[in-house]
């Protein structure tokens, strides 16, 4: 703990297990499912999804895919990655400043990071959920916990929060230096695949209720970034690294993967995509996930094991997936300049 910090920076991730356990799996999915904004209807009948049949039947099967991806000397990948950012962040900042890591489900908690923070007596507290793109299930939950804690202080610093950075330059050149290092005029195709959300989730951010969305979202949302609107800020992060590419919109498609449930998520979903790329012929396709910044189960396994399996299925023969932002020094100084306001 750095005592003579006056500057706090708190980065927030989702969350990971604890160990690659079937009970470890089954306690951050269930605190996971059941926070209202991630599973958004009423308690009583989300209680009985969650516990009575969604947990039950992915623990064990997420915690044996875990179990595939979990290194034997650094543990998740997730909470690897996010540790190295803390630290290197920590490293740019200097003494002035003091910075945490929690994740929103699970360990290290921000209940008990705030706890050691309120200690330190800071001026200032910059919260950064670790997520580009604004949606209420992800940075939405992760400012409303924040509060939520926070309004039992008797001393308020002052405190700010991150609400996305979704078409930020120097991230986005970040992530287009890593698609470089492949041969980009060798792939047939190139893949933007986010994590997808619910549909009914997108048009709940207009407090008016006037926004009605589509399953694949309004047709500006794909030429226009609107605030708060999480369909139209993966479009832009898309359109935003695909010109530092030098990328044709015809050379590329965004489309969303880790569906849940029968209810309508935002369209196309990815593996309707790799069917449609399959069928036009398309061999080698390349995959950015940008709605990660540090690589994880959903890039590590849905994306490089999964759909690459199904992708040769149907008759291609490469998904190659391009790494996250992870340790990357252009990514510590895009947080080092959000930290800093």
């Amino acid at each position: 703990m750095n005592k003579s910090a006056t500057k706090g920076v708190l980065l927030v991730q989702l969350g990971t297990p604890d160990n690659p356990t079937t009970a470890d799996v089954r306690r951050y999915l269930t605190e996971f499912l059941m926070d209202p904004r991630v599973m958004d209807i009423p308690y009583l009948g989300r209680t009985l999804l969650v516990k009575g049949a969604i947990v039950p039947k992915r623990a064990p099967l997420s915690a044996a895919t875990y179990r595939t991806i979990w290194d034997e000397k650094t543990g998740s990948p997730l909470m690897y990655y996010s540790e190295l950012q803390r630290d290197l962040l920590q490293q740019e900042l200097g003494e002035d400043y003091h910075v945490e890591l929690a994740m929103r489900y699970q360990n290290p908690s921000i209940a008990s990071v705030l706890k050691k923070m309120e200690t330190m007596k800071l001026e200032s507290i910059r919260v950064i959920p670790l997520f580009p793109q604004y949606a209420s299930a992800t940075t939405g939950s992760v400012i409303d916990k924040v509060m939520e804690i926070m309004r039992g202080w008797q001393y308020f610093p002052q405190v700010t929060f991150v609400s996305n950075y979704c078409d930020d330059e120097e991230m986005c050149e970040t992530y287009a230096n890593h698609g470089r290092q492949y041969p980009i005029e060798e792939y047939d195709h190139v893949l933007f695949s986010y994590h997808g959300l619910p549909v009914r989730q997108l048009g709940k951010v207009d407090p008016t209720g006037a926004l009605k969305c589509p399953d694949s979202g309004c047709g500006s949302c794909k030429e226009n970034k609107k605030a708060h609107c999480y369909l139209s800020q993966c479009y832009a992060t898309s359109r935003a690294i695909a010109t530092k590419l030098g990328l044709s919109k015809e050379r590329y498609s965004v489309c969303f993967q880790s569906r849940l449930g029968k209810t309508p998520w935002i369209q196309p979903y990815t593996s309707d995509t790799l069917h449609q790329m399959a069928e036009q012929g398309y061999k080698k396709l390349l995959v950015f996930s940008p709605a990660f910044v540090a690589d994880c189960i959903e890039t590590l396994d849905e994306i490089r094991v999964e759909y690459a399996n199904e992708f040769k299925s149907l008759g291609g023969e490469e998904i190659t997936m391009v790494e996250s932002l992870n340790d990357d020094p252009k990514w510590i100084n895009v947080l080092k300049r959000l930290a800093q306001g």
